[in-house]
């Protein structure tokens, strides 16, 4: 599962697991270790390898070094290709849930509700200066000879997406 930061990608993720009885993975709760350390790219490597050799699974994000052994195993693709408005709504909503319920994300990390106006780590930093970049990847992802043999899926509109995950049956 791909897309902008604030797309959705883990609640879509996270359902299409729980619908399909896979284990779902979010490689954000594998590279931020600890007081938002990452993870050395050797480590992530063999932790993503060991994931990706299971028979089944839903993972999410846009990690570059380890997508070469996420797509020789996957059959789909899906991408969260939203508008600007949309993803710093969702942004906005998940920065002030989060602030306000100290909700604690991944290996004891939480964000910090001044990061997003006051520092260089913001994600709305982040997402404005990535998202034109990111559709551009999508463009050249669903065109390129990477995706031949797989199932693309390229949702624009929220609605897309939950359309196509409610047709999705329950695994029994």
């Amino acid at each position: 599962m791909r897309g902008s930061s604030a797309a959705g990608k883990s609640t879509l993720g996270k359902e299409l697991a729980r619908r399909l009885d896979l284990p779902y993975v979010e490689l954000d709760g594998i590279n931020h270790q600890p007081n938002w350390k990452e993870i050395e790219t050797e480590e992530f490597r063999r932790r993503v390898g060991e994931i990706v050799a299971q028979d089944g699974w839903v993972i999410d994000g846009n990690y570059a070094r380890v997508r070469d052994l996420i797509f020789e195993r996957c059959d789909t693709v899906i991408w969260l290709d939203y508008s600007l408005p949309v993803i710093l709504w969702r942004l906005t909503r998940r920065i002030f849930r989060r602030s306000l319920r100290q909700e604690v994300l991944w290996n004891g990390n939480r964000e910090r509700f001044w990061w997003h106006f006051f520092s260089k780590e913001s994600l709305y930093l982040w997402v404005l200066t990535t998202h034109r970049r990111r559709r551009g990847q999508a463009d050249e992802f669903f065109a390129s000879p990477e995706l031949q043999g797989k199932t693309g899926i390229r949702f624009r509109r929220p609605s897309e997406a939950k359309a196509w995950l409610e047709s999705v049956p329950d695994r029994p």
